[in-house]
């Protein structure tokens, strides 16, 4: 499976970015659907920080609390396409924001082997 994330850039504290990531190489046996989805970042010298997760239907999210009431995870499954809102951008959020594929339905909190693909990182910067 290969993903591809878009949307990271540039933007001012307290500014909004919509980050996407799609979802292809299933091949016949698998749709996805059938995955959960999750947003992992890593800010500049720091290790991998999980920040959000989606069942694969879509029904079920969880976030880290540095998240937590600024952003939003969803997923358009019609199109392959995990998407992280972002709202009430801080300069802790600067960092590489990659997508993730869990090898099954279910999700787990924090970063876990259960992680089976993962995306090239699209860059988010937030300006002070």
């Amino acid at each position: 499976v290969h993903l591809v994330e878009s949307g990271g850039g540039l933007v001012h504290a307290g500014g909004s970015l919509r980050l996407s990531c799609v979802a292809s190489g299933f091949g016949f046996t698998s749709t996805f659907d059938e995955y959960a989805m999750s947003w992992v970042r890593q800010a500049p010298g720091r290790g991998l920080e999980w920040i959000s997760a989606i069942d694969g239907r879509g029904r079920s999210t969880d976030y880290a609390d540095s998240v937590k009431g600024r952003f939003t995870i969803s997923r358009d499954n019609a199109k392959n396409t995990l998407y992280l809102q972002m709202n009430g951008l801080t300069t802790d959020d600067t960092a590489v924001y990659y997508c993730a594929k869990y090898r099954g339905s279910l999700f787990y909190t924090g970063i876990t082997n259960e992680f089976a693909s993962w995306g090239q990182g699209t860059q988010v910067t937030v300006s002070s």
